[in-house]
């Protein structure tokens, strides 16, 4: 129930969570799933608890990204730089270790330390052309971050870029993109019910007036 719900309600998510910490903590699973859930809540330090019990539990690395994304989240954006240039970063997989990139400009970013965290972005994953499940992600934090640092040209290129990469509509990339190009989006249906609104506002009027007339 956490995975099904956490996207469209994570506080559904978290209520589950909690339940099966009371019957099952001494579950790896159940713990790392308390952490998710507590994470999607903005509930960092529940989150990195949850994720550090998982990890001694399962002796796995897995989840060292998200615990210094905690970091983060709790005000210590150093602590999890710290955690960025640990011995624990070689031990995860490619997408981890993309991740941990992301943290880690995001940490310089909150030390406002704008061309850090553009050169962290830079790496072999972001110049690859090929399209991978963290493509979009990662060419969206640069442009994000070229942005911050006023360099808009290139921004914009990243932005088009993550959107070529972004297939399931993960970022909102497109709309960045949108907004550097000074297109203003419409709601259609808003629209047509201005119009109906004004023609019955008309037709009410012309109604009264009728009525003055006679």
């Amino acid at each position: 129930m956490v995975a099904r719900l956490i996207d469209e309600d994570p506080e559904g998510a978290y209520g589950y969570s909690k339940v099966a910490l009371r019957l099952a903590s001494r579950v790896a699973a159940v713990r790392e799933a308390g952490g998710f859930a507590a994470y999607a809540n903005q509930k960092y330090s529940e989150a990195l608890a949850e994720f550090r019990a998982a990890r001694r539990m399962t002796g796995s690395v897995e989840l060292w990204p998200l615990m210094a994304d905690c970091e983060r989240g709790l005000g210590r954006p150093e602590k999890a730089l710290d955690m960025a240039g640990a011995p624990e970063v070689q031990k995860l997989d490619k997408a981890g270790q993309v991740e941990m990139r992301l943290v880690a400009a995001g940490a310089r970013r909150d030390l406002g330390q704008l061309d850090a965290a553009i050169v962290t972005l830079q790496s072999p994953e972001l110049a690859s052309n090929a399209v991978q499940p963290w493509t979009a992600r990662l060419r969206y934090a640069y442009a994000d971050a070229l942005l911050a640092a006023g360099r808009q040209g290139e921004a914009r290129e990243w932005f088009a870029k993550a959107v070529e990469a972004d297939k399931d509509g993960s970022t909102d990339a497109s709309d960045r993109l949108a907004e550097l190009d000074g297109v203003d989006f419409v709601d259609a249906l808003d629209e047509s019910e201005s119009e109906g609104d004004s023609g019955d506002e008309q037709q009410a009027q012309g109604a009264a007036d009728e009525g003055h007339k006679e």
